[in-house]
């Protein structure tokens, strides 16, 4: 196992994501990811997206307060979330897609899905990246569809499924060597399939208690010996306000504590629902640890 190091941040490789569509995003500095849900059920109530009208505004808020991709979801993917069909997810997503491709042509688009159909109809209605937190885990289609369509990919760890995850925390191994094996594995047939530009999710509170997604954060400078730019999606999850004794809803000044954890272990990217603070969180952090310093 790799020892951590305080400066391993300062060592990833520099990555951009490069869109089929043409639009490039840049890595050189860690970059916010706004979430939009789309779905009634999603954990954080405030995050849901009510109207078209509704979506235009959040989207427009992100992008001022510093998003660099707007990150949209469909399909609830919170323990022991609802499944939906195929076809009521690909009506909630397109639409979406297309509003925003519309009023923001240069803004960079993430679909949420594990599905390689609404992952191939949301890149053809203007999607740059499609985020899966299945890992091609559950569509065994995925992975050559990004690698057919040659679009950024971000792959997830994630055991079972948003319905059973829960109920699947027990590791054999040790947690970060089962992940560096997972994402070794996925990267192999990815490439095989010719995917590029690929991003890594640890897939904090997937198939993690709260105290593994603890001892994953804290050892996410292991997961760069992949090479790879690293995403952390633990915006007010229950790593965050569970050991706090809160709810999601007083859970953004332990967000941003952790935020700055992550970044501290090599994150590229945090996906969060709340842009300004985790942009003024990139911001410090830069200022403090310059790149290449």
């Amino acid at each position: 196992m790799l020892p951590p190091s305080i400066h391993s941040f300062t060592q990833s490789p520099i990555h951009s994501l490069l869109s089929p569509h043409g639009r490039l995003l840049s890595l050189h500095q860690p970059q916010v990811m706004g979430i939009l849900n789309l779905t009634p059920d999603s954990f954080f109530a405030a995050s849901r997206v009510v109207s078209e009208h509704d979506l235009l505004a959040r989207a427009e808020a992100m992008l001022k307060a510093g998003a660099a991709v707007l990150d949209l979801g469909a399909y609830s993917t919170r323990p022991g979330a609802d499944d939906i069909s195929e076809a009521e997810e690909t009506q909630r997503l397109l639409p979406a897609i297309e509003a925003l491709r519309k009023e923001f042509p240069q803004a960079f688009l993430s679909a949420d899905t594990f599905r390689a159909n609404v992952a191939a109809a949301a890149v053809a209605a203007g999607a740059d990246l499609v985020n899966d937190v299945g890992g091609g885990t559950l569509d065994k289609e995925m992975f050559a569809t990004v690698g057919r369509l040659r679009v950024p990919y971000v792959l997830m760890h994630l055991r079972g499924t948003p319905q059973t995850m829960s109920k699947l925390t027990h590791y054999e191994d040790d947690l970060v060597l089962t992940l560096l094996r997972y994402f070794r594995d996925g990267l192999a047939v990815l490439r095989q399939a010719g995917a590029v530009d690929i991003v890594l999710d640890p897939g904090f509170g997937f198939a993690k208690t709260a105290a593994q997604s603890h001892e994953l954060l804290r050892r996410l400078p292991e997961l760069q010996a992949l090479g790879l730019p690293l995403l952390a999606g633990l915006s007010r999850k229950r790593m965050v306000y569970g050991p706090l004794g809160l709810a999601p809803e007083a859970a953004l000044n332990g967000t941003t504590a952790l935020h700055m954890v992550a970044l501290r272990g090599g994150a590229r990217l945090l996906r969060v629902h709340d842009v300004a603070e985790a942009h003024q969180t990139i911001q410090l952090f830069a200022n403090t640890f310059p790149i290449g310093q």
